[in-house]
């Protein structure tokens, strides 16, 4: 019961069919859909991840009130190799399954059924195609199935099997570089399996390459080893997709959802205990905790303590002793912290490394303010005063007394020491994460009094200190140059941050610390050393650090953009939207200038949503072949160019002029929706 559509787009060759599995259904009963996708010989149409360039089919369903659809169960694809790329696609024919749920309560009657089919097909060139298909359904008293049923059964026996009883496993080899990965892959079959394979669903995440590497293993079993690149900052904990072999020329598939061991190449928890081992570990844990003190992220802070050490050598040796304590179960508390994070993590089954807080943006951007008010403390724009004369990036905690100041820069120190791997670390640290919990807290302690027994043996062992340079007016300069240093860390923090934040929320960030150097220099001169006027002072500081970093903070996101192609004008137009294309750089003020005044505001804003407009940015700050192109076939030879593609794919774009207004664009736009 079938009704055959065909593409808007007249190249379009492909074929679509609406199948049902039953030409009359029961109330509550699930009928199985197939859309059927028949292609020109030569041509192909895309699985779930396509792979490559590709656009997987999509299907937007219209169904009466009582009727849902599930998801699109995909078939078996092929694996498709031109010039290194691969894709994996659909040749010739497929069927993509869906099941509809029938409510109980459905009256008697017919229903008709209706739903939107949008695809690429390829050959040499890639032609988007899309239609709309219709069948009915007859709800009755029984459940007949249709003439279409053994097509539909005959793709539903191409769906990757469950893996329930499959056994599969994977784990982690030692990486091959900071982005890339090797996973084995192992399952068992009932025979000898050959051409065996892993095709992945799409993951943000990671991207698993599709060549796959088969590894000796006794018959029955096989065992894959793929090649995973990281995307974003942490590898995953399991892998999705499908695992394919084919056992006397038969091909067999399973649909796999496999958590990821987490280990090096082997089960740590096998390896037999060994006091050497732990003894090396734990040496090693020291002496890289150690060399932490001279590392560039942990530098500035340990200069600043040896500034304490010459500015306390004159008071009682006691009191720096005690102070030498605190400091060091500062840095030990927050190692345990940490290692109790890390451990958590594991127990989780998350695949942990040193310094993965750094993968927070709440604490890089927290840690890169506190980092600029140290240097501005440096500087002396402000003053922070701790018991014992020393200078800290402390808040007011820290001027209560000297104890907490010395605890809280242990804190700092630790900090700011997670991201470093100093020489030894990181031997340390692979023996420390294959360990029991137990001997992880051991390791990071060993860590932490490495980090903490320079101050100590100084602070111990006074005729050390005649070997600094005794107080004067140089303390007053060394302060200023210790400030450098610690500049220098606030732009390493704040390249750490552009991974967490877009172009415009990192530009108000920079805008931000600028204006929290403001801030601390109208404290400093005016509060803090100032005279009759500093409630006056207070307000403006105040106010400054509200409305910027409140503007910053609740200002909206504005158009979500889309990275352009020509590949993507054409999908959007192909399934009904019209299109606004922004050619932009960085460095072209009138490109910026027509972005903040004209496109993206509050009337175009609302215009484009209610047009469900998509929108694409070509981003020209370095050079692009494609881009370039683009503006040449029409007519400019530079940004900014804005164009507006109608909904309708056999209309003209619209190119609107150089400098623009609101209006020239809501114009363009409703010209582009009719």
């Amino acid at each position: 019961m079938g009704v055959a559509g065909l593409s808007a787009n007249a190249a379009t060759t492909t074929q679509v069919r609406l199948l049902l599995s039953a030409e009359t259904a029961r109330a509550g009963d699930t009928v199985m859909a197939g859309v059927r996708l028949k292609m020109a010989a030569g041509w192909h149409t895309y699985w779930r991840n396509p792979g490559g360039p590709g656009i997987a089919t999509s299907i937007t369903w219209q169904l009466p009130q009582g009727v849902s659809a599930g998801e699109i169960q995909w078939p078996l694809p092929e694996k498709l190799t031109i010039s290194n790329e691969t894709s994996y696609v659909y040749n010739d024919e497929v069927v993509l399954l869906v099941p509809l749920k029938l409510a109980p309560d459905l009256k008697p009657g017919p229903l008709e059924l209706k739903a939107k089919v949008s695809w690429l097909e390829c050959e040499d060139t890639c032609i988007p195609g899309n239609t709309n298909v219709s069948t009915k359904l007859l709800v009755a008293s029984e459940l007949k199935p249709s003439s279409e049923v053994s097509l539909v059964e005959k793709w539903r026996n191409k769906l990757p099997k469950s893996s329930d009883r499959l056994s599969a496993i994977a784990r982690w080899e030692k990486p091959s570089s900071s982005d890339m990965r090797p996973v084995i892959m192992e399952w068992t079959t009932g025979q000898t399996a050959t051409d065996s394979d892993f095709f992945p669903y799409a993951n943000e995440q990671i991207e698993v390459q599709s060549s796959a590497e088969q590894l000796t293993a006794e018959a029955g079993k096989i065992r894959l080893r793929k090649q995973v690149k990281k995307l974003e900052w942490n590898w995953p904990r399991q892998l999705q997709g499908i695992l394919v072999a084919k056992e006397d020329g038969k091909q067999l598939s399973w649909e796999v959802n496999l958590p990821i061991e987490n280990s090096s190449g082997g089960d740590a928890a096998s390896t037999p205990f060994s006091w050497v081992a732990l003894l090396t570990g734990l040496g090693l844990a020291f002496l890289g905790g150690l060399i932490l003190n001279i590392m560039p992220c942990v530098l500035p802070v340990i200069a600043l303590k040896v500034f304490s050490f010459v500015k306390q050598s004159g008071e009682a040796p006691g009191r720096a002793r005690r102070l030498s304590f605190i400091y060091a179960f500062g840095i030990l508390c927050s190692f345990l912290v940490l290692a109790g994070f890390l451990i958590a993590a594991q127990k989780a089954g998350e695949v942990v490394s040193w310094g993965m807080q750094m993968q927070n943006r709440n604490f890089v951007i927290g840690m890169t303010i506190l980092v600029t008010l140290v240097a501005l403390n440096l500087f002396g724009l402000f003053e922070v005063t701790l018991g014992g004369g020393a200078m800290s990036a402390t808040d007011a905690l820290t001027r209560r007394s000297g104890a907490s100041g010395a605890f809280f820069n242990g804190v700092l120190a630790t900090a700011l020491a997670i991201p470093c791997t100093a020489p030894f670390l990181a031997g340390a640290l692979t023996f420390a994460f294959a360990q029991p919990p137990l001997i992880v807290l051991w390791a990071f302690s060993f860590i932490a009094l490495g980090l903490a027994a320079p101050y100590i043996v100084l602070t111990w062992n006074p005729a050390l200190l005649k070997f600094l340079p005794k107080p004067g007016p140089w303390m007053l300069r060394f302060k200023v140059a210790l400030g450098f240093p610690m500049l220098a860390t606030v732009v390493w923090l704040y390249k750490l941050s552009l991974n967490h934040l877009n172009k415009s929320q990192s530009l108000w960030f920079g805008i931000f610390l600028v204006t929290v150097a403001m801030a601390a220099w109208i404290w400093g001169e005016f509060v803090q050393r100032g005279g009759s006027r500093r409630g006056l002072a207070v307000l403006i500081t105040l106010l400054l650090l509200g409305t910027v970093g409140g503007y910053a903070v609740t200002r909206h996101e504005g158009i979500k953009w889309q990275k352009w192609s020509q590949a993507a004008v054409e999908k959007a137009r192909a399934d009904g939207h019209s299109v606004l294309v922004d050619f932009t750089a960085d460095w072209c003020l009138t490109c910026q200038l027509n972005l903040r005044t004209s496109i993206d505001v509050p009337k175009v804003r609302a215009k484009l949503a209610d047009a469900k407009a998509v929108t694409l940015m070509a981003d020209y700050t370095l050079q692009d072949e494609l881009i370039g192109k683009e503006l040449h076939r029409f007519g400019r030879d530079a940004v900014p160019l804005v164009v507006v593609f109608p909904k309708n794919p056999n209309a003209e774009p619209i190119v609107l002029p150089p400098l623009l207004r609101p209006q020239i664009v809501l114009d363009a736009l409703e010209k582009a929706t009719k």
